[in-house]
């Protein structure tokens, strides 16, 4: 899939094979788990940040080699401002799925929230590798690009 995730012509094809690949991360293929990743997304969804990150703990527990619940508790733990520890499972994610351009996506949103401008574009540089149809990750790749070579934007 990710070969034809870069190889697609048109916006279509490239978010059809999006929404593949993010469905298959999603489930772990164990029926609780993947009972227990639809109920913790619901939380984080509603904003109970805490049941959430309880909820994708216990999914990490269980699952310790399925990267969808590294990926998710990383997201939490970001929107709950913890940076070190969403950096942390994100490394876990991309070392178990190092294909995971929403991992990357999302390591570069953190970097920019700590004002590492060239680690960000670095990791969105690599999200872009993967999957070359995320629009707004190529412009702030761009924006970053154009920042620190001294260009204004």
């Amino acid at each position: 899939m990710f070969t034809e995730l870069k190889s697609a012509n048109n916006k279509h094809k490239a978010d059809s094979v999006t929404a593949e690949i993010w469905s298959i991360w999603r489930y772990a293929g164990d029926p609780a788990v993947d009972w227990m990743m639809h109920e913790s997304q619901r939380y984080m969804t509603v904003g109970e940040l805490d049941s959430a990150l309880g909820g994708f703990a216990l999914i990490i527990n269980a699952a310790p080699e399925f990267a969808g619940g590294w990926h998710k508790r990383a997201t939490v733990y970001f929107l709950m401002g913890n940076y070190p520890a969403s950096i942390k499972d994100i490394e876990k994610t991309v070392a178990l799925e190092p294909r995971h351009f929403g991992a990357f996506a999302g390591l570069g949103l953190i970097y920019l929230h700590l004002g590492q401008e060239r680690a960000a574009l670095k990791a969105l540089e690599r999200a872009l590798e993967i999957n070359p149809h995320l629009s707004g990750t190529r412009q702030k790749v761009y924006e970053l690009r154009e920042k620190l070579n001294g260009k204004k934007i």
